[in-house]
């Protein structure tokens, strides 16, 4: 009988049948499934936030669906199946963790792993290189979400000692940078699109070196914010419906009065 894996693998392969396969799951690609991947992570990351098992065990189905598609995907242009991936997947792992599988070392702290695994991949990188590079970061960081790259980079900048000192020298380095910003977007003169565009990227990446010597995780920072604009406003519509006014009627200074209304109501309940 077969596992469910297997029936799941068969099903991905069904939906990629050249003739009786589904229109839609025929005509992506890795690249046109990439957002995918990113819509269903995140959803998971929802999920755990919730604390909630059912949609945790739906979600992190919804990220194998995306993996399998790509190994199909890999498989029908003899490239790579879920097989050599696992096969891969498998000898990493247990190159990166000597102190379990070769050392059997249980002395090692959660740090003191990664600073272990960190060493062993450059290591790995380099040899695949074929040469050392001279290189102290690597540009596969900017594979990561802008966000979380520029923290990355921050980190490992920190590590080379080429970093502010403390959150009080960021933080001037942010105003610097919102200053150049506000320059290029003043009334007076004609706007350059790519120049706003490059100091607003210096802007964002100051923010996340800022949020990074404050401990904290500009990633989810971003996320709680979000998160705290979505429930606000949905309460400012709960107060307009119940005053019977249409949000669609407004203008801005008359729907700023039922925002304020649910930051306060939002604020005593706390």
């Amino acid at each position: 009988m077969k596992s469910n894996f297997e029936k799941l693998k068969d099903v991905i392969s069904e939906l990629r049948h050249p003739v009786n396969g589904c229109p839609w799951d025929l005509k992506q690609t890795h690249e046109s499934l990439l957002k995918y991947l990113l819509e269903e992570s995140y959803e998971f990351i929802e999920a755990v936030e919730e604390k909630n098992p059912k949609k945790m065990e739906e979600e992190i189905g919804d990220v194998l669906m995306q993996v399998l598609l790509h190994a199909q995907l890999g498989k029908e242009n003899d490239l790579f199946d879920i097989e050599s991936v696992s096969a891969v997947l498998t000898e990493k792992l247990i190159r990166r963790h000597p102190h379990v599988f070769e050392h059997k070392d249980t002395t090692l702290s959660a740090d003191q792993v990664l600073i272990n695994w960190d060493k062993i991949k450059k290591e790995e990188k380099a040899r695949e290189a074929g040469t050392h590079t001279h290189h102290r970061i690597s540009l596969s960081v900017l594979n990561a979400p802008p966000l979380m790259a520029a923290f990355k980079i921050g980190k490992k900048t920190n590590d080379l000692k080429f970093d502010w000192d403390d959150y009080n020298q960021v933080a001037y380095k942010v105003e610097e940078e919102w200053q150049e910003l506000k320059e290029e977007i003043t009334p007076h003169r004609e706007m350059n699109k790519a120049a706003v565009f490059e100091e607003l990227g210096d802007l964002l990446f100051s923010i996340a070196q800022l949020a990074r010597h404050l401990e904290l995780d500009p990633h989810d920072a971003l996320r709680a914010a979000n998160a705290k604009f979505l429930r606000r406003f949905h309460s400012m519509e709960d107060i307009m419906k119940s005053k019977g006014v249409n949000l669609e009627d407004m203008n801005q200074e008359q729907m700023d009065v039922y925002w304020n209304q649910a930051k306060v109501d939002e604020k005593a309940k706390k």
